[in-house]
């Protein structure tokens, strides 16, 4: 029995030694890109374009993708859109991206709805940074809060590539949230 505690015991302490580098930012010696700060106004008008604040850095230089994903309550995730960063952003990224909140039906069903927007970004080996969330409410008396004054470029970084849709409900055949 002490060989058993003994055993579980040293794959516990492998795993925490090599779960280590992952939170100092390294997988195999390679630094993971880092998003060192974000910011994303909290109300929009339906229909208006949502800018999403974004600052990263990346020791290695070779930040290759932001991954945003879209989750609609009832409507479950949106597929994942990868926004390209370009090789002058490889190493430090500072700008926004933005969602197009217009829809061809109109965009009425999204008044005091929350949206949720999961943002990564991913660097050429596959590695990622630790999320950032944000939310939004649709409300026709909003207004989208600029972000800080100095801390972020006005620079578009590129789209998210989601079409939003009304919410179909009773049919339960929505996508869910993993």
């Amino acid at each position: 029995m002490n060989n058993k505690i003994l055993t579980a015991m040293f794959i516990v302490l492998c795993l925490a030694i090599g779960y280590a580098p992952l939170q100092a930012g390294e997988v195999s010696g390679k630094s993971l890109p880092v998003i060192t700060a974000a910011f994303a106004s909290k109300e929009l008008i339906p229909g208006h374009t949502w800018k999403v604040y974004l600052k990263s850095s990346d020791p290695d230089g070779d930040m290759q993708y932001i991954v945003s994903v879209v989750y609609q309550p009832g409507g479950g995730d949106y597929p994942v859109s990868r926004t390209r960063i370009g090789e002058e952003n490889g190493k430090e990224l500072d700008g926004y991206i933005y969602l197009n909140t217009l829809v061809p039906e109109g965009y009425e069903f999204e008044d005091f709805f929350t949206y949720t927007l999961t943002v990564q970004v991913q660097d050429k080996a596959g590695h990622y940074s630790k999320p950032v969330e944000f939310s939004v409410t649709f409300n026709h008396r909003a207004v989208q809060e600029p972000p800080p004054a100095g801390v972020f470029k006005e620079q578009a970084l590129g789209p998210i590539l989601v079409n939003l849709h009304p919410f179909q409900g009773g049919s339960g055949g929505g996508r869910t949230r993993r």
